[in-house]
């Protein structure tokens, strides 16, 4: 880090967000930032889940940067192994890697009131930046539930993003633990290997089939050939996707034929009633994350795997037990039980103008304005952050559109001119925030009968955008300056800027 103690802009993380925004400062003229990376490599949560099976439920073709297209997409739907290869290409296209600084954690973020700057402890060693942008996203830390017993489990014990791919399932007694979407990928991809699989289902999801195949040699070179037909092909994935939003966000009803099929389909894999009446699930579909997926239900239904319908509350020795009481001898527990989303750990790492962390100023339920900005953060952004998520499209879209947002911040901040910084008015962010959570009444998520990731420890739903892509990309297109206040460096310290060392 000794050649850059100052930057104009230090972004943390290099998933889909943090390399998106690193393009986009580029693009934008601004050369002084680094990418701060805790990993030895870029990819993000794309890195990070490896499992077997490990693959994205969103079109390849709308899963990409709209200014990085790929006409190479070997699937319809790709695997972990073609999205990070994708996001080390884009590294490589444009030119970011002299601005990453691998192996480099953020510890803590303080802001200087004095001198309108953040200061950044990393593990490899301190910096400060004007403007902070933080793409660490929701699905970076992964959540394993406090079970009694667990910690004295004899054999393996791993989360889904943690694989631990020098253990051996063939031939062992496997438990997995969840049912969200990395579940239905590890299960029918373990299932052929272990002894005996047992999964622990505390609430059964919806699923559909996943209507993957290969993208053919022809298609690929169309592609090469005549750039627009890749424009062409994502506009159409992004077009059916903006139609089906006002069934998820307005009228949930319009969901029912969705249902019947997601019925049929459990029907069709699993002739075995009482195991159909496990897997089928009482609430309305969408309310959680409909997955995909054309081999889950045939795995459970082989006669090597016992479906619990309840979640696993205990640990004795290498027995686990269920909360219904059922027991089962396992030599390895696998556990796909999601991320640290309502709750995300760097928030206990930045502390505000208040010296107060982000943390404590979230206790009562994560809000941002236009999803980026929070009071008393001055200069500081999230990519992906509160109520922008997507039920049913794809997150590229709501980062390019935070892109916008960012591009526009620092173009304000250049006008201002000087030493000056932009903190959100907290009447803006409430107002804002009341706004989201009216829309967000009426939606499949609140009203669908479940309890899902999407909900905070409140039940208050501080995760998903309530409305189209097209909507959000419209309030992100400028930044109001009226919706924050300008700050100046205090007089008595009002000395030029430390420069690049």
């Amino acid at each position: 880090m000794a050649e850059h103690k100052h930057v104009r802009v230090a972004v943390i993380g290099s998933g889909f967000g943090g390399l998106g925004a690193a393009v986009r400062l580029r693009r934008e003229g601004i050369t002084d930032f680094v990418v701060l990376e805790r990993a030895d490599s870029v990819g993000g949560t794309w890195r990070d889940n490896d499992y077997p099976g490990c693959a994205c439920d969103v079109p390849s073709h709308l899963y990409s940067f709209s200014f990085a297209p790929n006409p190479e997409w070997p699937r319809a739907f790709s695997g972990q192994g073609h999205i990070r290869a994708y996001l080390e290409h884009v590294t490589d296209t444009f030119r970011l890697r002299p601005h990453l600084r691998l192996d480099s954690e953020v510890k803590r973020m303080t802001w200087d009131a004095q001198r309108l700057r953040w200061q950044i402890e990393t593990s490899s060693g301190p910096l400060s930046a004007d403007v902070v942008v933080s793409a660490t996203g929701p699905l970076s830390d992964p959540r394993i539930p406090e079970i009694p017993g667990l910690d004295s489990f004899p054999g393996r014990v791993f989360h889904s993003a943690r694989w631990d791919h020098g253990y051996d399932l063939r031939g062992r007694r496997v438990a997995v633990v969840g049912t969200g979407a990395s579940a239905i990928q590890i299960v029918p991809s373990v299932q052929p290997l272990v002894s005996r699989l047992t999964l622990f289902q505390r609430t059964p999801a919806w699923v559909m089939p996943r209507a993957d195949r290969a993208i053919s040699g022809a298609e690929r070179r169309l592609h090469r050939r005549f750039p627009f037909t890749v424009q062409a092909r994502r506009g159409l994935l992004w077009s059916i996707r903006e139609l089906q939003v006002q069934a998820f966000t307005r009228h949930p009803g319009e969901l029912g034929p969705v249902e019947w099929l997601a019925r049929r389909n459990i029907a069709r894999a699993v002739k075995d009633p009482v195991l159909r009446a496990k897997l089928t699930p009482d609430y309305r579909i969408g309310c959680k994350r409909i997955l995909l997926s054309s081999s889950y239900y045939p795995a459970l239904a082989r006669p090597n795997v016992d479906v619990v319908a309840s979640g696993l509350s205990e640990v004795r020795g290498s027995t686990v037990v269920a909360a219904d009481g059922s027991e089962a001898e396992v030599d390895a527990i696998v556990f796909g039980t999601g991320f640290h989303v309502t709750d995300m750990p760097i928030a206990e790492r930045v502390v505000g103008a208040a010296g107060q962390t982000l943390a404590e100023s979230w206790k009562d339920g994560m809000q941002a304005l236009r999803g980026a900005s929070v009071p008393g953060f001055p200069n500081w952004m999230t990519i992906i952050g509160p109520n922008t998520g997507l039920g049913n499209s794809s997150m590229v879209l709501i980062i390019e559109s935070q892109l916008n947002y960012l591009a526009d911040f620092l173009r304000q901040l250049d006008v201002l001119g000087g030493r000056a910084a932009l903190d959100a008015r907290p009447g803006a962010v409430r107002g804002w925030n009341e706004r989201v959570q009216e829309r967000l009444k009426r939606t499949v998520w609140n009203t669908g009968g479940c309890t899902s990731w999407y909900l905070d420890a409140s039940g208050r739903n501080t995760t998903v955008w309530p409305g189209t892509t097209t909507e959000f990309r419209r309030a992100t297109r400028r930044v109001d300056l009226a919706e924050y206040q300008v700050l100046r460096v205090p007089a008595r310290v009002n000395a030029p800027a430390e420069v690049a060392a």
